[in-house]
């Protein structure tokens, strides 16, 4: 039985097993005449569509759950919630706050777990990631993706898939908005080093990618304002597009608040990728669930 909160819980191989799998014109019927938890504290407009057409590719029954239904902690224990899911499911995934209740729900369930987004982690999207930049560049190895922005979840789930690929990576952040010690010490063990610098123009300079998100994750609204302060000049626009190189591609993970983290005329425009990436997320996911349940 395989879990999945955080993209090292792979190693390259099977990473590499699982890209495969999300390009199959077949999908394997794994979950034939079985159900799919999806739990959700978080609301998503990918990452449900996403995961319920990717739980009936592979024959199965998607239960969506919101929040109000089971109270995490307050109406329910997570492990109670978890232990009740595994009695009518073949998999739990779960779109949380804090990455301590995925884990907990690990310790107990006698079903594959899968991170749909923590705090700390967005593997199904990082699987995304590397699915689009394979399709758009062919093989990984030695190409180059910069990050620009907060050095947030997506961008260590997305710094740990490519370097474990064998991308160079590079951040661009603002001064105290870079991985704090704990990220880089989990991205090292995977073997991954990153390149940070506070100038956006340098970091993207030949790049093969350049990827942003949104300046305020969900939970941090009422810092929006000093935000987009602090992020001046970090706009991913026309401009420092010009800085990649000549095949250079713009991922986005979603949703966009243009004019910010990205311009229209850059989302919109003949380097982006943004809508083949989220169309990925479906790929993935159903990637994954197949890889995970034959196994």
């Amino acid at each position: 039985m395989r879990h999945l909160l955080e993209i090292d819980d792979l190693d390259r191989d099977e990473l590499r097993a699982v890209i495969e799998l999300s390009r199959a014109g077949e999908p394997p019927q794994v979950l034939a005449g079985g159900g799919a938890a999806l739990l959700f504290e978080k609301p998503s407009a990918r990452t449900r569509n996403s995961m319920e057409m990717a739980v009936v590719q592979l024959g199965g029954h998607p239960v969506t759950i919101r929040p109000d239904e089971v109270g995490l902690d307050t109406r329910e224990s997570t492990e109670d919630v978890a232990r009740t899911l595994a009695c009518y499911h073949r998999v739990i995934c779960a779109r949380v706050f804090e990455h301590s209740k995925l884990e907990r729900m690990v310790a107990v369930s006698p079903v594959p777990v899968v991170n749909m987004l923590s705090d700390d982690a967005h593997p199904l999207q990082a699987l995304a990631d590397v699915l689009t930049m394979e399709n758009e560049l062919g093989d990984l190895d030695g190409r180059t993706v910069t990050y620009v922005g907060d050095a947030n979840n997506v961008a260590r789930s997305l710094a740990l898939a490519a370097g474990m690929l064998g991308m160079t990576v590079r951040l661009a952040s603002p001064p105290g908005f870079g991985f704090q010690p704990e990220a880089r010490e989990r991205l090292a063990a995977a073997g991954v080093e990153v390149t940070e610098t506070v100038s956006p123009a340098e970091a993207v300079s030949g790049a093969d990618v350049v990827y942003t998100d949104v300046w305020s994750s969900m939970g941090q609204e009422d810092q929006a304002a000093e935000r987009r302060e602090l992020f001046a000049g970090f706009t991913v626009d026309e401009t420092l597009l010009a800085e990649l190189a000549p095949h250079g591609i713009l991922l986005h993970c979603l949703p966009a608040h243009r004019g910010e983290e990205v311009s229209h005329e850059a989302i919109e425009g003949s380097r982006s990728r943004v809508w083949a990436q989220a169309e990925n997320r479906m790929h993935a996911a159903r990637g994954f669930l197949a890889w995970a349940l034959a196994s």
